[in-house]
């Protein structure tokens, strides 16, 4: 059985408006999150992301913006066939802590789709995160 869903928590050295603009603002998701990014930053507003490096491009729409506090959107699953792919919900959570900003990442809806497609995705993204929450904190920290 494929899990639905892939959390990750980081804290990362940087107060909660930081970390907010690099997940909400074009300038700063190009920095981490693949090479070209677009987001009209609004329940119901289009983000684009395109990694130059793997040929991929991904478009989300916006289902939660609760500054600084959370983000969420929702995209294809990776792999389905056509266009019509079920969605999977990303959502990040930010949390003033003592040490910065605690960043929770939760994407879940990977059931959904057929097992080897579910199973596939879930890899993918469970390594795509991992890789892109480290870029976050390297961009974040090389910025300061």
């Amino acid at each position: 059985m494929v899990p639905d869903r892939i959390e990750r928590e980081t804290v990362l050295r940087h107060p909660a408006e930081r970390v907010w603009a690099a997940l909400t603002t074009a300038e700063g998701l190009s920095q981490w999150f693949g090479s070209v990014a677009e987001i009209d930053l609004r329940p119901g507003g289009r983000a684009y992301f395109r990694w130059d490096g793997l040929d991929q491009e991904s478009v989300a729409t916006i289902t939660i913006v609760d500054p600084p506090h959370r983000l969420a959107f929702r995209w294809p699953i990776e792999g389905w066939p056509g266009d019509d792919a079920p969605l999977t919900l990303v959502t990040f959570t930010l949390e003033p802590v003592a040490d910065g900003t605690r960043l929770r990442l939760v994407e879940s809806g990977f059931a959904q789709a057929a097992d080897h497609v579910a199973r596939s995705a879930h890899q993918a993204n469970s390594q795509g995160w991992t890789a892109e929450l480290g870029d976050l904190e390297t961009y974040l920290d090389a910025a300061a």
